[in-house]
């Protein structure tokens, strides 16, 4: 039996995210993965109140609004063993479980631009997280150290199928995954 993995990358446009896109080059600078199409089991590491980016640490993200309101997004998928799916999810629910021994891996971000491995206990940004779950499956492994992984590293990843490019809006009202009348709330 198979399972179906999500992978999103993101432009959230906040300042944090505009300002990594002037050292990347690139747009989609938030890296999230997720377990089903409709995004409600969708995790990450970033900020963990909507107005305080310091305030950062494993996240369960919601697509629908936050910072993710008015953001556009890349959402890939990869087809996997039941068993690999279940091995991804039981880590993530690790992280969940004890979400409040981990931190937002800031200075990691200074290892990537310095190539340096920058060691923080607990502690991780948003690509090195989703690249440490994607390791937990033989079919979605990455090479590239996961501190030094960038979003743009696991897009390219051979095994991911891109299904979607544009405003998280859009995704949910063009495969009917969710109440268009939510969207009209949230814009406001």
């Amino acid at each position: 039996m198979e399972k179906t993995v999500y992978i999103i990358l993101s432009d959230t446009s906040t300042w944090f995210s505009k300002m990594i896109g002037m050292y990347t080059g690139r747009n989609r600078n938030h890296a999230s993965i997720a377990f089903d199409e409709q995004l409600n089991e969708m995790y990450s590491f970033g900020r963990k109140q909507r107005y305080n980016p310091i305030n950062g640490g494993f996240v369960q993200e919601n697509a629908r609004g936050g910072v993710f309101k008015n953001a556009n997004c890349s959402i890939f998928q990869c087809k996997i063993s039941l068993s690999e799916f279940e091995q991804m999810q039981n880590r993530v629910l690790a992280f969940r479980e004890e979400q409040d021994r981990y931190k937002y891996n800031l200075l990691g971000l200074f290892g990537i631009a310095l190539r340096l491995k920058i060691h923080r206990e607990n502690a991780y940004f948003c690509s090195q997280f989703v690249a440490t779950i994607m390791n937990e499956s033989s079919t979605l492994s990455i090479d590239t150290p996961t501190y030094l992984v960038q979003p743009h590293h696991i897009a390219e990843h051979p095994a991911l199928h891109q299904i979607y490019e544009g405003h998280f809006q859009y995704y949910f009202l063009n495969n009917n995954l969710g109440d268009a009348s939510k969207w009209k709330e949230l814009a406001y």
